[in-house]
């Protein structure tokens, strides 16, 4: 789940750091605009934020002049693998204000995103989205991988991975988002406009 980025252009040069709870009301007015569809999102990002997980959320914000323009999380879901389950991050939500699209935030939060995983030896970041715009950072078709996405509602192409240092061939099977993404209906396109 993302909404709207960048492209090229502008000379912004954001600072993306941690997001810190002085952060969390900037962060849900970003989700609430960048997605146009009331509070959805935003109580997506509280109830992610305060779950138990097998790992930690990793949330970050990226700023411009001290102001939050951007924000992406990654948060714990399981791959249902033969041998055993495996903890993995789904990169969702990623927002940028509307007044910020289209100057490489997005891209720069999600490298950030992907880095970060990597360091923590998470082995594969799962989303759904644009394969136009996550191809090009990173990602790649899931399913064209051999893995299974978690439902029958996803169009070609929008379940993607990105497969990281620690990652083992072993490591293939059904994605499992966590609860909160049922929860709040936030799997899979229900219309004609799919999730991007």
């Amino acid at each position: 789940m993302s909404s709207g980025d960048d492209l090229h252009g502008g000379c912004v040069e954001p600072v993306v750091r941690q997001e810190r709870a002085e952060d969390h009301e900037a962060v849900r007015d970003l989700h609430a605009r960048a997605f146009g569809d009331g509070d959805r999102v935003p109580a997506l990002v509280d109830a992610l934020r305060a779950g138990r997980a097998s790992l930690a959320p990793l949330s970050l914000v990226a700023t411009v002049a001290g102001q939050v323009v951007g924000h992406v999380l990654l948060s714990a879901c399981r791959l249902d693998a033969l041998p055993r389950l495996v903890d993995v991050y789904s990169l969702s939500p990623l927002g940028v204000l509307p007044e910020h699209q289209r100057r490489g935030i997005g891209t720069r939060l999600v490298a950030h995103a992907l880095a970060e995983a990597d360091s923590r030896g998470v082995p594969l970041v799962f989303l759904e989205g644009s394969p136009l715009y996550y191809g090009k950072r990173g990602f790649a078709d899931a399913t064209k991988l051999g893995f299974r996405p978690p439902t029958l509602r996803y169009t070609p192409g929008v379940f993607q991975v990105a497969k990281l240092s620690s990652y083992e061939e072993w490591m293939t099977g059904t994605f499992v988002y966590s609860d909160a993404f049922w929860a709040f209906d936030c799997v899979g396109g229900r219309s004609a406009d799919a999730r991007s």
